[in-house]
């Protein structure tokens, strides 16, 4: 375990052997340096912790904590292995391509590994509360986790979420994207529970696909499908946050742009 310290946070690295995943695991935590000792904080659980590292994440923490902008965060952020692309999906049902086969693995690595090494390493009974977010296909991973464990967590954060994830190639004649995108399927098909809330990103140059050649890049496109789906659920605007970013694009410096935004919205003081 290596430990780093920047005045308001100390960052400590971790290396987890995953018996679900059969790999070993990079996982780096980002903790309040000074939180009074009663003090009950929220965990905050981060796919593709490589990229937090690409974004010097401790510089975006430490100051909405040094000027007390947000309340105590417990980042906890595991880093993506090579097979991503299954171990990063829905894992109750597999692309179009066969892919997903390791993330239900990957959801047991967070539930049944990830979540017991926090408490047993920082001997914290208990969080005020726990989240969950993720970048592209990671953002995929945390809503499906988030969606089928419901009773864990309270918010989710998804920037340039992979919410095209389909069962069905979009080329076969008998595509639609009402029934085969499996994240908006899950979500219809699902139940609702009021106490989750939603935090949405995506750039105007996210990609330059559009689908249905309605002049609406797909990125933006299926998370606005999305939210209505929510919204159907029972969600409302209060529930649901969506930051639309002009020139932003799928890449690591726009996420950094939107990650203040997204930890304002989710433990700002006053909120």
């Amino acid at each position: 375990m290596l430990r780093e310290h920047v005045h308001h946070i100390a960052v400590e690295h971790h290396i987890i052997d995953s018996i679900y995943l059969k790999r070993e695991v990079k996982v780096d935590c980002y903790m309040p340096r000074h939180v009074a000792e009663h003090t009950q904080m929220s965990l905050l659980l981060v796919n593709d912790g490589q990229d937090l590292v690409k974004m010097e994440f401790e510089k975006i923490l430490e100051p909405l904590l040094k000027h007390h902008e947000i309340a105590p965060l417990f980042c906890v952020a595991m880093h993506c292995g090579p097979d991503r692309r299954n171990e990063y999906a829905t894992a109750q049902i597999l692309d179009y391509k066969g892919r997903g086969n390791k993330a239900q693995a990957h959801t047991d690595f967070v539930m049944k590994e990830v979540l017991p090494f926090i408490r047993k390493t920082y001997t914290i009974q208990s969080f005020k509360e726990k989240s969950y977010a993720g970048f592209s296909l990671g953002a995929l991973s945390a809503l499906d986790i988030v969606w089928r464990y419901p009773e864990e967590f309270v918010k989710m954060g998804a920037f340039s979420g992979s919410f095209w994830w389909r069962d069905k190639a979009q080329e076969d004649a008998d595509f639609d994207e009402e029934l085969h995108r499996i994240m908006h399927r899950q979500v219809k098909e699902g139940g609702y529970y009021p106490w989750l809330k939603f935090f949405f990103e995506v750039g105007t140059q996210d990609e330059t696909a559009d689908r249905n050649n309605n002049g609406i890049i797909d990125a933006i496109d299926d998370t606005i499908s999305l939210i209505a789906e929510l919204k159907k659920k029972g969600y409302h605007n209060h529930d649901i946050e969506y930051l639309e970013l002009q020139d932003g694009r799928h890449d690591v410096p726009t996420w950094a742009r939107a990650f203040p935004a997204f930890l304002k919205w989710g433990w700002g003081r006053g909120r």
